[in-house]
């Protein structure tokens, strides 16, 4: 099964690395990964993607608490949630090609950031099928460079992560 986690990390050298390093350690694939800091600094908020059975996600959840930089942590899966991804996309163009890119752009709601004579760049932002919907109908027209960023995720609602330790080390 898919499961986004989230965890919020003392925002330090090799915070990164242990978290990485429990998922590696039982074989997991992480399909995406993004780091950032939150706040003040202090703090980082890691969201990453991985696919596994519930018992095993469970038992490296309460492994990651463990890790003294981490604060807390989540499995947004649970829960309701909203995920979002960026992708930007660089096409190139002609005069042939040009309005169909635009069209595409406007039905996906998305932006461009860049333009010159001979091709546009395309900011993308939404869930994973939107962004792969749009480069599906993109890449016949001439994707010369692509890149996103992985998923990003808060849970729904009032209830959130804040910067207090839910475990005690």
């Amino acid at each position: 099964m898919r499961h986004i986690i989230s965890a919020l990390v003392e925002n330090e050298a090799g915070v990164l690395s242990r978290v990485v390093g429990l998922f590696s350690a039982r074989g997991f694939n992480i399909e995406t990964l993004t780091v950032a800091p939150v706040g003040d600094g202090a703090t980082s908020r890691i969201t990453l993607v991985t696919r596994g059975e519930d018992a095993i996600i469970e038992q490296i959840l309460k492994q990651l608490n463990k890790l003294v930089p981490v604060i807390q942590v989540a499995d947004l899966t649970e829960g309701p949630h909203v995920e979002r991804e960026l992708m930007l996309v660089k096409v190139a163009t002609d005069k042939e090609t040009r309005a169909e890119v635009l069209r595409l752009a406007d039905i996906f709601r998305s932006r461009i950031v860049d333009a010159t004579p001979t091709s546009f760049m395309i900011e993308v932002t939404g869930d994973s099928g939107k962004l792969d919907a749009c480069l599906a109908l993109l890449t016949p027209l001439g994707v010369t460079e692509m890149v996103r960023t992985g998923h990003v995720a808060l849970a729904r609602g009032e209830k959130g992560m804040s910067n207090t330790r839910t475990t005690h080390h």
